[in-house]
């Protein structure tokens, strides 16, 4: 298992994660970004897929802010997401880690094991994964009593929306030379 590990603040996060994540995104590819925007920490996932619906990349993205995935639908959507579409799943979601690791954020060559951080047990997303580092800890109820700041997830989140772009460009750009 592959993956690469940044904070968010780095000057060329965005690259970073784009060269890993550049193997696997073509033009098939879902993003499917999970969370609510009901809980700031968790609203990491439907921003991103918000802001990349916005830029226009021309692949399906599932999880918004206005039609968002999260645990109580998420067996449900995948179903159904699985079912309409081929390629490559790539699962976005904010988690928890260490305290030292807030910020940072990873694009990993193994599924998304959403609500694991929170002690839910539900489907695992993707054959690749981004997650973002929101909080640190091993309280269950870390996102519903923590005050995580809204800056946090949505500076994350526009790294992680070019990263995507970025890796979805150079993909393109190699498909057609």
């Amino acid at each position: 298992m592959n993956k690469v590990n940044v904070n968010y603040q780095e000057p060329l996060a965005y690259y970073e994660i784009a060269s890993f994540i550049k193997d696997y995104i073509d033009i098939n590819t879902i993003i499917i970004c999970v969370g609510t925007d009901k809980c700031i920490g968790d609203s990491l996932g439907p921003i991103v897929g918000s802001m990349l619906k916005e830029k226009g990349i021309p692949l399906a993205i599932y999880g918004t802010l206005d039609n968002p995935i999260h645990a109580l639908n998420l067996s449900d959507k995948i179903e159904i997401i699985t079912k309409n579409n081929i390629g490559n799943l790539i699962g976005i979601d904010a988690c928890i880690g260490d305290i030292d690791s807030i910020g940072n954020i990873q694009a990993r060559d193994y599924p998304l094991h959403p609500g694991k951080g929170v002690g839910k047990s539900l489907p695992d997303i993707g054959e690749t994964s981004i997650i973002g580092i929101v909080d640190g800890g091993d309280d269950f109820t870390i996102f519903t009593n923590r005050n995580i700041r809204l800056s946090l997830v949505v500076n994350m989140a526009k790294v992680i929306t070019k990263a995507i772009i970025e890796a979805y460009n150079i993909k393109i750009k190699k498909i057609k030379s």
